[in-house]
């Protein structure tokens, strides 16, 4: 109960951040543009440093236990939702099939999902959120990319490897591991600049509700779609937690993380590589906005 009061703290708050958006984007001072720049701000710079700032603790066996089995779980249900979406889309056209398989398998963990942890577990949820994201973000570089072209090896290794939030993570790791000192203005200046991730990210997932054609979301196979991301898979995730005995800390950081909506990449690689880049949106705003609820309601179950 404890932690269903902290979520819905939380969810109250993101959605003041979320209507500051959407009022930005109504009166001009968020445009196309400005979005696209706030958002590369949020994934290069400001989501990095809130992920390192987690890691400011020391690296205990019990802590190191518990990251590798929340990797197993977030392993297991990056490859489930892999074979679902090879399962369950086939009787779609090609350019929606391969929207919403990619949204199944890849969800918005980093630009949503954690500054929703940080809200409600602090830095000690972080940490073991910035470990349950690297299964989903090796499959968003590789099976995720591939539903839409096809990109040799050393591409996919490239885009993974590279990704700042992945290297941001084994940053940090090695600062614990090594016991690296680091200067209190440093570690001080790295947690004020993530402390904006979870005000900027709400801020600019509000801009994107502003003009939306609201009959338009409402597509059966956006909310088959939205059962399978939002409700179906974190189910599953919570079964294998309880099988595997997570705390609840952890086990209400990954279904979090689990419980996220579709990523938003999705209507980037439709509009680059000719999918129906409309319909990746809608996909994006319902499950996005649907997730407000389901999400809370999630944490009744830990």
């Amino acid at each position: 109960m404890e932690g269903f009061q902290n979520m819905v703290s939380a969810q109250l708050i993101l959605l003041i951040y979320l209507g500051v958006g959407m009022y930005c984007r109504k009166k001009g001072m968020i445009d196309d543009r400005t979005k696209k720049k706030l958002i590369d701000l949020i994934l290069k710079i400001t989501l990095p440093c809130m992920i390192f700032n987690s890691f400011n603790k020391p690296l205990t066996p019990d802590i190191l236990k518990k990251t590798a089995l929340a990797f197993i779980v977030a392993f297991c249900i990056a490859v489930l939702s892999w074979l679902l979406g090879k399962i369950l889309y086939r009787r779609y056209p090609q350019e929606r099939k391969s929207i919403l398989q990619y949204c199944t398998l890849v969800n918005n963990s980093g630009f949503l999902g954690m500054p929703m942890v940080s809200a409600v577990y602090g830095a000690d949820g972080l940490l073991y959120a910035s470990i349950f994201i690297i299964p989903n973000r090796i499959m968003m570089w590789t099976a995720g990319l591939s539903l839409f072209t096809v990109s040799d090896f050393k591409s996919k290794c490239k885009n993974i490897l590279l990704n700042p939030c992945i290297i941001t993570v084994f940053l940090g790791i090695a600062r614990r591991m090594l016991n690296i000192p680091v200067p209190e203005f440093i570690d001080k200046s790295v947690a004020n600049i993530g402390a904006i991730t979870s005000p900027l990210s709400m801020m600019i997932i509000g801009t994107m509700l502003v003009g939306i054609s609201w009959k338009a979301l409402f597509e059966p196979s956006i909310f088959y779609l939205t059962f399978i991301r939002l409700i179906f898979l974190p189910l599953i995730a919570l079964v294998l937690m309880r099988i595997m005995r997570f705390d609840p800390l952890l086990t209400g950081v990954s279904l979090i993380l689990t419980g996220m909506p579709a990523g938003s990449t999705s209507a980037l690689l439709a509009a680059k590589y000719g999918a129906d880049e409309d319909y990746a949106s809608r996909c994006i705003i319902t499950t996005t906005i649907i997730s407000l609820i389901t999400i809370p309601l999630l944490m009744l179950l830990i």
